[in-house]
């Protein structure tokens, strides 16, 4: 007897783009952990018992915002009885006997002859991209249903309830559930928002909007009438002349060719240093010709930059803040800093500034770096729009190859930040941006939402704790570091939530590209939307350093590669240097770090192909943090040697063991504290210390307040020896830790200024106490950046000379 087939329940194709794949995740746990016993709980049994096999969708509370989603239709009202009752209709499958496609296909082709109502219904959702096959999505909708019937059946019940009890409360709480989705689902329709991340309706995809799909479609729009000044703009600036001079037009129109790509690939790269009044040294290197010097412009004229007619208007009034009044009355507006950071920026260059603090230049780089991207999106979409509009008026014999505007896919530029406060500040200067003299209120789609999901709630503030300034700085707001969002801006609207294939702009924490990303073997993962990523920026790249490198080095790896689905794409719109997986060489990367550190530069040298060249800020410091140090404290340098970089880690370890640890086992020196930068250090020298059987106590960033405390009442105490101590700690928490006698920096920090910090801790509790305090450094010649950011670059060049141990003093406020 032939097997009835179910027919396929719509479901939300994944991965959707910005799905937050943790919740895909904890799906797939929940059915692994019922796999885990066969029979289940009797509360599963009774609830499964009274569900027949194959579930049918909802009908009654299906709306086109929820984008078929499988929780609120999967339930409430099964439609299908009639269907399900017909046996003639299943030997409709038959005639796949005169078909040459497989089963599955041919399953597939006669189901919409067997429900012509189900197939009506199909026809109302609009579809994703990306949808997976339909086998993958009647997979997703059985395992979603089975999360779902674990979730009802347990709401409401305690454990040793008998099965009559529970299948009442089942059916009650089915019942509860459908009323409050419906009257919840009302709600948002008349909000205009679409229910698919909200907690409450527990769902497995992350919000995304799609209400405002076409009015947001490059394909579908053109450049509108009413807006006479946008089309008098448009013609004004594709005068030849003008076009000549943009440099967003020399940038994207340049055709380079192989024997370029060639040399670019091969790395041979001349470099010349320049020297400019406000960033100061810089190095310039170039693949493609002899590096040529340039300096920045005298007068910023914004006219002559080219920026977007909006722009011109707007750019004075957002930067205001920063400039200062004679700035304002010479009618300059950028600040110094930005005048010239945006000079190499227009350019379409590389460019690492590795001098950017949250205290100081934070914002005004963050201002300049957002003015950049908005001006590339709104010429971009531009050109598409006013391509849009010649194609529909041309004649059919005009050739195609003159309308290549776009990439593989829509996502042009790529914006890493760490928190979500770093978020929601680049979208504010992005809706400044945008709002012109003429119309204050730019249309933002989804605004509310946003602010309320990466905005900070004031009565979450943390208690008043003393921490220093930068703390303040860096950790202000929202600190969450797992989110992903797409922005697409089309004439003078943004719509924020927009799938990453519809958006122009994404704006991500290495977390949040990480987990959707994914890994090679996994089944939900998913990375064409990087395929065309023309400006990818990069802001505060050292916090990074402090929550995991990782995710940076897989996305790099993940950049510009060729899509492996067409996601819609019109291939006579494509540029021919997408088509021939050149995009990389075209890719402008902005790179903005506190500090210079050797993993940063790896990436800049390493993953950096723009055939414009890369410019690089290499300002030395002349006095180093060691100078900040207030107390009366001898620094004893001690320098080990090593063959190459990866085997310094281990002479490290070994000079410790051998040569410094020996010195501080004596009961006399106690209340030594050991800072280390390295997590697998610390694990590794954790666990030597467990085998010596040494008394010591350790805190990381992984432990508990209950650890941390007594942990740090043990070592004040003097009831452990040694306390070993991570950075990742120290730059997260920040608590002052009392009793250290000898300190041991078993790696130079990753920032200068904690050096100073930590000598700093060092409180005199007796008279005479200072006499006793000691502080060793090791260090290597491949530390040489750190070493000269802690003791100035001119003593870091003689100690690196001299192979001897260098004893400084430091008394007061200066050496």
């Amino acid at each position: 007897m032939q097997r009835e087939r179910p027919e396929l329940i719509p479901t939300h194709s994944g991965p959707a783009e910005g799905s937050d794949l943790r919740d895909r995740e904890g799906l797939r746990l929940t059915v692994k952990r019922r796999g885990a016993d066969p029979r289940g709980g009797g509360r599963n049994r009774s609830a499964m018992g009274k569900r027949k096999p194959p579930r049918h969708p909802l009908v009654g509370s299906l709306s086109k915002k929820q984008k078929k989603h499988l929780k609120e239709f999967g339930e409430a009202h099964p439609f299908y009885d009639k269907v399900s009752g017909r046996e003639e209709t299943t030997e409709i499958c038959e005639l796949s006997e005169n078909s040459d496609h497989s089963s599955a296909e041919s399953d597939g082709e006669s189901e919409p002859e067997q429900v012509s109502v189900y197939h009506k219904l199909l026809a109302t959702f609009k579809t994703v991209p990306d949808a997976n096959n339909e086998e993958d999505d009647e997979n997703e909708s059985e395992e979603s249903d089975e999360e779902e019937s674990d979730e009802e059946s347990q709401e409401g019940e305690d454990g040793d309830h008998t099965a009559g009890e529970e299948d009442e409360n089942d059916v009650q709480d089915q019942k509860e559930a459908k009323d409050t989705a419906k009257q919840m689902l009302g709600q948002e329709q008349a909000d205009g928002a679409d229910t698919s991340s909200d907690p409450k309706h527990g769902a497995i995809e992350e919000f995304t909007d799609v209400k405002h799909e076409s009015e947001f479609s490059l394909e579908t729009n053109f450049m509108v009438e009413e807006s006479g000044d946008y089309n008098a703009d448009e013609r004004e600036s594709s005068s030849s002349v003008m076009v000549s001079e943009d440099p967003f037009k020399q940038h994207m129109n340049k055709e380079l060719e192989e024997k370029e790509i060639g040399n670019n690939s091969a790395r041979s790269k001349s470099t010349i240093q320049l020297k400019w009044p406000t960033l100061g040294q810089l190095v310039f290197s170039s693949s493609l010709q002899q590096p040529r010097t340039f300096k920045p412009d005298k007068e910023a004229d914004l006219k002559r930059l080219h920026l977007h007619k909006t722009l011109e208007s707007t750019w004075p009034k957002v930067n205001s803040q920063f400039l200062s009044t004679l700035t304002k009355q010479n009618n300059h507006p950028f600040t110094l800093l930005q005048k010239e950071l945006f000079c190499i920026m227009n350019q379409y260059k590389d460019l690492f500034y590795p001098e950017r603090t949250a205290l100081g230049n934070g914002e005004e780089v963050r201002h300049a770096y957002c003015l950049h991207a908005v001006n590339h999106i709104l010429k971009a979409n531009a050109q598409v729009l006013s391509n849009n509009t010649k194609r529909r008026d041309q004649k059919p014999a005009i050739d195609d190859d003159d309308f290549r505007d776009q990439g593989l896919t829509r996502p042009k530029v790529l914006i890493v930040v760490p928190f979500r406060e770093s978020a929601l500040r680049v979208v504010q200067i992005f809706i400044s941006l945008l709002e012109s003299e003429r119309k204050k209120q730019i249309d933002v789609s989804n605004k509310k939402r946003f602010k309320g999901e990466f905005g900070s709630d004031p009565d979450e503030k943390p208690p008043n704790l003393k921490r220093p300034e930068d703390y303040e700085a860096v950790f202000a707001g929202n600190i969450d570091d797992h989110f992903r969002i797409g922005v697409a801006v089309l004439q003078k609207s943004m719509r924020l939530y927009a799938p990453f294939y519809s958006s122009d702009i994404i704006i991500a924490s290495p977390l949040g590209l990480r987990t959707i990303i994914g890994a090679e073997g996994e089944k939900k993962r998913d990375f064409d939307f990087l395929s065309s990523i023309e400006i990818l920026i990069i802001d505060q790249a050292d916090v990074y350093l402090m929550q995991n490198w990782e995710h940076i080095l897989h996305l790099m790896n993940h950049l510009n590669l060729l899509p492996l689905e067409s996601h819609g794409v019109d291939f006579s719109r494509v540029r021919m240097l997408n088509l021939n997986n050149w995009s990389k060489y075209y890719r402008q990367t902005l790179l903005f770090s506190a500090l210079q550190d050797p993993q940063i530069n790896s990436i800049f040298n390493k993953n950096c192909f723009n055939y414009r060249g890369q410019v690089a800020v290499r300002n030395v410091p002349s006095i180093g943090s060691i100078s900040h140090v207030v107390v009366q404290l001898p620094h004893v340098f001690r320098r080990l040697e090593a063959e190459s970089s990866i085997s310094v880690i281990d002479a490290r370890f070994q000079f410790f063991i051998d040569k410094v640890l020996p010195e501080y086992r004596d009961a006399i020196m106690s209340h030594t504290l050991i800072y280390i930068p390295s997590y697998f250090d610390y694990v590794r020298l954790r666990n030597y210390f467990k085998k010596e059987e040494l008394n010591f106590t350790h805190i990381c960033e992984y432990t508990k307040r209950s650890g941390i405390s007594r942990a740090r009442q043990f070592f004040l105490k003097g009831e452990k020896q040694f306390l070993i101590f991570t950075e990742r700690f120290h730059f997260y928490k920040r608590y002052l830790i009392r009793g250290i006698r000898n300190l041991i920096f078993y790696e130079l920090p990753t920032y200068p200024h904690f050096y100073s910090e930590v000598c700093n801790m060092l409180t005199a509790t007796a008279s005479g106490e200072e006499a006793t305090w000691t502080c060793t450094v090791l260090y290597s010649k491949y530390d040489a950046q750190k070493l000269a950011a802690v003791v100035g670059v001119d003593r870091a060049a003689q100690m690196l000379q001299s192979k001897k141990n260098v004893h400084l003093f430091v008394t007061g406020e200066n050496e």
